[in-house]
């Protein structure tokens, strides 16, 4: 934390549910009242672009937007977006990031036509970011999520995982109730399979 400030920069790509994310955690601090403010950039996102939200929490937080190099973590529902948005990262800081690639559109048609060699592999993309000296938490999010019956709660599995990253200066609690209240009640229970199931994941990895 900067001060009394906790910075986030959560992202991903159109789709995936990043703000659903985001708005998951802003609940959660309503809930605990505790201060906080986002700031939203979609880029393209209906067609598979760029989606990221700066998310700042604690009394001190004035402004929306995170300054360059001071946020604590980068919250990434796909790994190239963790790694387009490093330049946040406080040195030393946090990346939690989902393991499953998204390929754009137009990398895939290039890549059906024989037009290009190969997308960029996960493991180049992970040796860069910790080459940048960022701590790195990897989460087959994607996998958790069909194990808790449905694919679509990947951004629940990453909310749990938030909420077990040491320093996050919510309550595990309150993030859980923060889902809950804005999920479909019917889709409640598979939701709070999908939070536990990042959340343990996370506590193992540190």
């Amino acid at each position: 934390m900067t001060g009394d400030t906790f910075d986030l920069i959560a992202c991903g790509v159109g789709g995936q549910g990043v703000v659903l994310m985001c708005n998951a955690v802003g609940e959660a601090c309503a809930l605990a009242d505790m201060k906080a403010i986002s700031g939203e950039m979609h880029g393209l996102a209906q067609r598979s672009g760029s989606v990221f939200i700066h998310q700042r929490i604690g009394e001190r937080a004035l402004a929306p937007l995170v300054p360059y190099g001071e946020a604590d973590v980068i919250l990434a529902l796909e790994p190239m977006e963790a790694l387009r948005h490093l330049h946040y990262l406080a040195p030393g800081g946090l990346v939690i990031t989902n393991t499953h690639l998204v390929h754009p559109p137009g990398e895939t048609n290039a890549l059906a036509t024989k037009q290009a060699e190969g997308y960029i592999e996960y493991d180049t993309v992970m040796s860069t970011i910790r080459e940048a000296g960022a701590r790195v938490i990897e989460i087959d999010a994607l996998e958790l999520a069909n194990r808790a019956g449905n694919a679509l709660t990947e951004n629940v599995v990453m909310v749990g995982a938030l909420a077990a990253s040491a320093g996050f200066p919510v309550a595990k609690e309150a993030m859980l109730e923060g889902v809950k209240a804005i999920v479909p009640p019917k889709a409640v229970a598979v939701n709070e399979k999908a939070f536990e199931s990042g959340y343990a994941a996370c506590r193992k990895a540190q």
